[in-house]
């Protein structure tokens, strides 16, 4: 295992193989274990880099004054800084997105290649934000996720007709219920609230490069519709490829077709 300190907190790391670089960037609830079947696949080829978000797997807590996902990119700049990598492709799904896609703008320089991976880079939709906010206040004032909140959170993740009994499903669950009540109102709360009350950067995307950035989403993702992938796509003016059979972590409900479109991606930059 690996970390970096930034902003007083150790962030925690892999960094595997080498070659070109890959920045790997996941989901909100999830840590960089999410990306095992790529990072398996892509690592004899490239350099791969992962990393915990804030209060996820081993990072340490949210730093103080990080109050924006401008502050998360900024940080994971520091990170590269610290790697001695110039250029990397980041692929960013979820929240990985969200912040990617703001390191894209403040460093273009750094980049060869984005792939936004079911993720939406608006503005929460109202009626959204304020369920989700009113999810954290929950958990905040019971210092856990109870049973109830776990039937309602976990499925967001997955497609409608994932078996609940397989090992993705109850790995993720158990997972979530046994967060510490400081983990959760230190980290997972403020990450949430940062990721959810997010500013608007579409109208941003038409400074991204469109000939190296893909636009990618599960095919039944529920949080974040193909709708608004192909709404980004649109604006970006690059290609955008819908995962099938597959909800918000696409890269783990179908992970060969997530990969295969990844090295062909990467393949495409050289």
């Amino acid at each position: 295992m690996a970390f970096f300190e930034v902003d007083g907190q150790a962030l925690h790391y892999i960094d595997q193989g080498t070659g070109p670089a890959v920045l790997l960037a996941g989901s909100y609830l999830w840590d960089q274990a999410m990306w095992a079947p790529q990072i398996a696949a892509l690592s004899p080829h490239y350099r791969v880099i992962a990393l915990d978000l804030w209060g996820h797997g081993e990072s340490g807590r949210l730093p103080e004054g990080t109050a924006s996902l401008d502050d998360i990119a900024r940080q994971a700049l520091a990170l590269l800084d610290h790697l001695d990598i110039d250029r990397v492709t980041l692929v960013g799904l979820s929240v990985g997105g969200m912040w990617g896609v703001r390191l894209a703008l403040s460093a273009p320089q750094r980049l060869n290649g984005l792939v936004l991976m079911d993720t939406y880079v608006g503005v929460e939709p109202e009626p959204t934000r304020q369920y989700y906010f009113s999810l954290f206040k929950q958990i905040e004032e019971s210092g856990g996720i109870s049973e109830p909140l776990l039937d309602i959170v976990v499925p967001i993740f997955f497609r409608p007709g994932i078996d609940r009994a397989s090992a993705l499903y109850q790995d993720f669950r158990a997972k979530l219920a046994g967060y510490s009540a400081e983990r959760l109102r230190d980290s997972i709360v403020p990450m949430g609230r940062i990721t959810f009350g997010r500013d608007d950067l579409l109208p941003r995307l038409g400074e991204l490069n469109a000939a190296t950035t893909l636009v990618v989403c599960g095919d039944q993702d529920k949080p974040r519709p193909p709708s608004e992938a192909r709404e980004m796509a649109e604006l970006i003016g690059c290609p955008c490829v819908l995962v099938p059979e597959a909800g918000h972590i696409s890269n783990l409900e179908n992970p060969a077709f997530v990969t295969d479109t990844l090295l062909k991606f990467l393949a495409g930059l050289k």
